[in-house]
């Protein structure tokens, strides 16, 4: 089964981070989050990644052109342009890199790779979201709900704590990050069928994958919904590269689910 991932986007909430490079190659624990991505996904036996590329493709390219080099011990005879390798580190990844346009947006990018998926069934992510989600339950809550379209769904927590107090100002209650309001949100990782494409015929440059698109095939009864109970973040500003760097430096990364 092949991948897909948006890896495109100008970033504009981290630009701390994304002025200088994309948002998938902000760093956590010195690798890229776009490798923290691949690695679940290689985890389960899915390494054929294709990824939708826009703003600043070239450093995404650069990343896997130069992979084998950034993760080997090597000696570099520069006078008979003449490299030793002694040590190598790398991953089982086939990566195909599609320049989907600098503006386009998700609905294009997706359309654009159409090509490069061979009519088969795929999986699509963000490339800023990091989770434990059991991809296999995932494949197969897909296949049995008979969709088009499968999302992971995830329950965020609040981002500040709640308390109660008395009238004399003393806290009865206090709760660190609780759940949210309750809603579920889209986490991404999705599982789609090839007949997805159907729903983005024409021009989709201007169109967000998650508007048109989505919408329609929920209203069509195309779209299911696999609920995940475990870790979820998505990068989406500067305090949760934060907050990711701190998990991982400390051992407590949910996410790193591989050896």
């Amino acid at each position: 089964m092949l991948l897909a991932g948006f890896a495109g986007g100008l970033g504009t909430r981290l630009m701390e981070e994304t002025e200088a490079r994309p948002k998938p190659m902000v760093e956590i624990g010195g690798k890229p989050i776009l490798w923290h991505i691949m690695k679940i996904y290689e985890k389960y036996g899915y390494a054929d990644f294709v990824l939708c590329l826009g703003y600043k493709a070239q450093f995404i390219k650069q990343y896997f052109l130069n992979y084998f080099l950034y993760n080997s011990d090597v000696t570099i005879e520069l006078e008979q342009n003449k490299i030793d390798v002694h040590f190598s580190n790398t991953e089982s990844f086939k990566v195909t890199l599609v320049d989907t346009g600098l503006y386009t947006n998700t609905a294009g990018r997706l359309k654009r790779v159409e090509k490069y998926l061979n009519g088969e069934p795929f999986m699509l992510t963000y490339g800023d979201g990091v989770s434990n989600v059991n991809l296999d339950e995932l494949l197969r809550f897909h296949q049995n709900s008979g969709k088009l379209v499968t999302l992971t769904s995830v329950k965020i927590p609040g981002r500040y704590g709640n308390l109660d107090t008395d009238e004399t100002g003393t806290v009865l209650h206090f709760e660190e990050k609780p759940d949210g309001d309750g809603m579920w949100i889209n986490g991404g990782f999705f599982v789609m069928e090839a007949g997805v494409f159907k729903y983005l015929e024409g021009n989709m440059d201007n169109v967000q994958w998650e508007k048109e698109p989505l919408a329609k095939i929920a209203k069509d009864g195309q779209l299911a919904a696999y609920r995940h109970h475990g870790f979820w973040k998505c990068m989406d500003a500067l305090r949760d590269r934060v907050e990711l760097e701190e998990m991982w430096n400390s051992g407590k990364a949910k996410w790193k689910i591989w050896e």
